[in-house]
């Protein structure tokens, strides 16, 4: 990994609160409140599991790339979280299992939930997606298409037929058949120290040259019985709902979408990127052969984070003070031509009238 000096600004902040009355974890860097003066929130909407903690050194990645000027926060699934002390999994159990928070759709209703209540309704939003999180932000924009979302990245999303990938194929009888006979391993594991726990990861994951350190306590977190349960809930329900990609959502939203997809992706076959490229030709949809991983959040997230962002910084955030530059040209040049236009007619130079001169004065807003 990059050597990279501390600041202060790329220490997060970590919260935990109920949604729709499960616990929940929303991962902040950047200011921790969001107020009338916050024009541009980045979200990520992780995969399954949904635990933020994955996601640090891509979302630092991202919050230094802009100049720390812009919040980027990761708000996990319902219940993929261990819940402080003084906090249970659920707030209320029986209205927690009437709405079936748990589920995929559960978890869909639980991020406009988060985002009703935490997120002022002016505030634009640079949603990121991955995996399953692509498919979340889909209905996200299907349900409430008021959302000011000036762009989402689709991160290897998994928005199409997941059960008939090479991974589904394979997890689909144990998700949605032989879920309960999972659970003993992941509560013997969950009975063991924390120390333990942290020196089996380390040796499962010995394997890859480039681990991202701040994995392995999420990776603990997950195995602490209930999340992992929760994760297991939610995959096998995206097995049977996840199955005909909406084209429909995806074409009212072309021009805010730009997808990655993997060249060796188990999740999300390459077959899935030449369909949905021929499907929907004027849509932004690349093929990744730089080798990351599905999982990239455990040895690439910054380079996924500068894959993802870093060529396209100056046309994708079109802030007031680029309009401004872009109307204050146009007005510029109207002007020149006017007045070379002039010239050509009299045989003078013409000097700009107040009037001229007034309309030549930009605009400025609150918002400069």
């Amino acid at each position: 990994m990059d050597n990279m000096m501390i600041d202060s600004r790329d220490e997060p902040q970590t919260d935990f609160i109920y949604c729709c009355g499960a616990i929940t974890e929303v991962l902040k860097f950047g200011s921790h409140q969001l107020h009338s003066g916050h024009k541009k929130l980045f979200l990520i909407i992780p995969g399954n599991p949904g635990v933020v903690g994955f996601y640090r050194t891509f979302m630092q990645t991202i919050h230094s790339m802009f100049g720390y000027r812009h919040p980027v926060w990761a708000v996990s699934h319902a219940g993929h979280c261990v819940p402080p002390c003084s906090m249970d999994m659920v707030e209320d159990a029986s209205s927690s299992a009437q709405c079936d928070v748990f589920g995929l759709n559960g978890q869909i209703e639980h991020k406009l939930a988060f985002l009703r209540k935490h997120v002022p309704s002016e505030t634009m939003l640079v949603l990121v997606g991955h995996s399953i999180g692509c498919y979340i932000i889909l209905e996200l924009m299907k349900r409430r298409p008021e959302l000011k979302v000036v762009k989402a990245v689709m991160l290897f999303p998994t928005i199409e037929r997941m059960a008939q990938t090479p991974q589904g194929k394979l997890l689909t009888p144990l998700l949605c058949h032989m879920r309960f006979l999972a659970y003993l391993p992941v509560f013997l594991l969950s009975l063991l120290p924390e120390g333990l726990k942290a020196g089996l990861i380390k040796c499962v994951f010995s394997g890859i040259q480039s681990l991202d350190q701040t994995v392995i306590q999420p990776t603990v977190d997950l195995l602490g019985g209930d999340v992992a349960a929760n994760a297991m809930y939610m995959g096998g329900q995206e097995m049977r709902k996840v199955l005909e990609r909406d084209n429909e959502t995806i074409q009212k939203n072309l021009e805010k979408l730009i997808f990655y997809y993997g060249a060796t992706d188990h999740w999300c076959p390459i077959q899935y990127y030449h369909d949905i490229k021929r499907d929907l030709p004027q849509g932004d949809f690349r093929l990744c052969e730089q080798g990351f991983r599905h999982a990239f959040i455990l040895d690439a997230g910054r380079d996924v984070a500068r894959m993802s962002f870093d060529e396209r910084k100056v046309e994708m955030w079109p802030g007031p003070s680029t309009c401004l530059t872009v109307t204050f040209t146009l007005e510029l040049w109207m002007y020149l031509k006017h007045t070379s236009q002039s010239s050509w007619d009299t045989g003078s130079t013409t000097e700009p009238s107040s009037r001229d001169e007034a309309r030549l004065q930009p605009s400025m807003s609150a918002d400069v």
